[in-house]
């Protein structure tokens, strides 16, 4: 029997990313995409490079069967969740959100960064975190708790936090990490900015254009400590690149006083994701590209030792909207479904 699954916010970059996998996808059956705005027109109306593939239709929220569905996506703004997430799980559907609502662990941390209240702090102490290579036993206790007829919860990590995060978590947690910030410059494809277009991606802004944003201030900083324990460390400073997808984290990481190789890392690297599908280790010299990883939730990471400084420079690439956002979520689907974490999804990139 097929697993029921719906998207609410299908028609957005990330939501119809989510549609994209869930197509092809031989045990997930897609029965609701919302959009109130595109409600009655037919997704390959919108997307023609759904011709031929789907005869869905876009439902308006208040009319889609989200009731009938196993697994709801939520690709929806900040706060959206919050309020949906409660109704759908009461209805016996387990939910994958792609926001921040449930990410962060302390709701006061939640509230000083997105400036609202956090209305569902219940859930939010059941929720699984969704970067399955770092918590993956999370997932499969959900994965338990849903095969007893629990509906549950996952929150989904940010795409700033899953390159930066998969880039340093194997140096910190080998206890590598010494005195000192952080510090994390990362670059983001436009996509990442959402559909609407403002005057920071409108094509004539973004276009010939590199700049730094959310100096100090982005949202997905208390996310990136948290998974890293690195709590009041982190120096990051997000980029904005005249890429349509992709995202490329750099991460220097202040070495302790235990000595390290460059072979030597390259093997803690490796062994670290040796049992990971959707994770690559570069090594020889080698350096992630976003374009290695286009349209797939694959990341590709490497690590080097710079002895001048006494510093390891951690590398992440990963699709923004694949390993980001949509692919993960979908990773994460698979593995509370208790499914392999790799069905239905893309692992080749794009050539050229």
């Amino acid at each position: 029997m097929s697993i029921k699954v719906g998207v609410v916010g299908a028609a957005g970059f990330a939501g119809i990313e989510v549609v994209r996998n869930l197509i092809g996808h031989p045990e997930f059956e897609l029965i609701a995409a919302t959009s109130n705005e595109l409600a009655g027109k037919r997704i390959e109306e919108v997307y023609p490079n759904f011709v031929g593939c789907t005869d869905l239709a876009f439902t308006a929220h208040e009319d889609a069967p989200l009731d009938s569905c196993d697994v709801v996506f939520l690709a929806v703004p900040h706060t959206a969740a919050l309020a949906q997430a409660p109704t759908l799980m009461k209805s016996g559907a387990s939910v994958v959100d792609l926001s921040a609502d449930f990410r962060l662990k302390d709701p006061a941390v939640y509230e000083q960064w997105y400036q609202v209240e956090h209305t569902a702090t219940d859930l939010l102490a059941k929720a699984a975190f969704g970067l399955p290579e770092l918590f993956r036993s999370d997932l499969e206790a959900l994965a338990q708790r849903r095969s007893q007829g629990e509906p549950v919860l996952v929150g989904c990590a940010g795409c700033y936090p899953t390159a930066t995060s998969l880039a340093a978590a194997p140096a910190i947690r080998a206890g590598l990490l010494g005195d000192g910030p952080v510090v994390a410059d990362a670059v983001s494809g436009v996509s990442g900015a959402g559909k609407k277009a403002t005057e920071r991606t409108h094509y004539c802004f973004a276009d010939e254009n590199l700049e730094a944003y959310g100096v100090g201030t982005h949202r997905h900083t208390p996310e990136i400590e948290q998974i890293l324990g690195i709590e009041g460390r982190l120096v990051f400073t997000p980029h904005l690149a005249p890429l349509d997808r992709g995202l490329l984290s750099t991460v220097t990481l202040p070495l302790g006083d235990s000595a390290i190789t460059q072979s030597q890392l390259d093997e803690l690297y490796q062994s670290f994701y040796a049992n990971d599908a959707f994770v690559s280790v570069l090594v020889g010299g080698k350096q992630p590209k976003t374009s290695s990883v286009a349209g797939t939730n694959r990341a590709h990471v490497a690590a080097v030792y710079n002895a001048h400084a006494n510093v390891i420079v951690a590398t992440g690439a990963i699709d923004n909207v694949g390993k980001g956002a949509a692919g993960q979520a979908v990773q994460c689907a698979n593995i509370i479904c208790g499914l392999p974490e790799t069905t239905g999804l893309v692992s080749i990139a794009i050539p050229a």
